[in-house]
């Protein structure tokens, strides 16, 4: 791979060395092997401001507010986006659903503005959770939020690795590990 191979990764979790980031790991790991660039984005310490509904975006393309003007520069040029988030209460943490209700400045520039799509590369991207129940209406949750975010951001989800039971320890630790990696590889032979 080239140096213009770019993965994006959202780090939802503010355990920087948590069951999410042990999570997140394994999915890199191949693409670190083929010398893609990785850039990692911390939701928490980014601390995104949030959708103020001014109407900025549907005037002209971008935010009023540039707090995320660096974010969106790296999804542009990225190729593969990985969202590695915990679960709380059946869905994302507070920063990364900021990160997500900012992604209106996509909806506006393809309805408002007509560019369609308003983000030129296209994009793989994965999902990996971390929860303490294993209950599947989370799973279904986030994977629905994303999906509509991702539908005006010429990006699809091709899958989701889930290690699920944490308020029972860390049973099933294996299996999520191994998914996130298959996830991984899946995503590499289709590029």
């Amino acid at each position: 791979m080239t140096d213009e191979n770019k993965l994006l990764a959202v780090f939802g979790s503010p355990h920087r060395d948590g069951p999410t980031r042990r999570l997140l790991d394994p999915f890199l790991e191949p693409f670190r092997l083929q010398d893609w660039s990785i850039e990692t984005v911390d939701a928490y310490a980014l601390s995104a401001k949030p959708c103020l509904d001014c109407g900025f975006c549907g005037r002209e393309e971008g935010c009023a507010q540039r707090d995320l003007d660096p974010l969106d520069r790296s999804l542009r040029q990225s190729q593969v986006l990985v969202i590695a988030s915990p679960v709380y209460n059946d869905s994302f943490p507070a920063p990364l659903k900021a990160l997500l209700d900012r992604t209106q400045r996509y909806y506006s520039a393809r309805f408002s503005l007509g560019l369609r799509p308003p983000i030129q590369t296209f994009r793989k991207a994965a999902l990996l959770l971390t929860m303490g129940s294993t209950d599947p209406f989370p799973v279904e949750v986030t994977t629905r939020q994303l999906e509509r975010v991702f539908s005006v951001m010429n990006t699809r989800l091709v899958g989701t690795a889930v290690w699920n039971g944490l308020d029972r320890g860390e049973g099933g630790k294996t299996d999520a590990m191994e998914k996130a990696s298959r996830l991984a590889l899946e995503i590499l032979s289709q590029m």
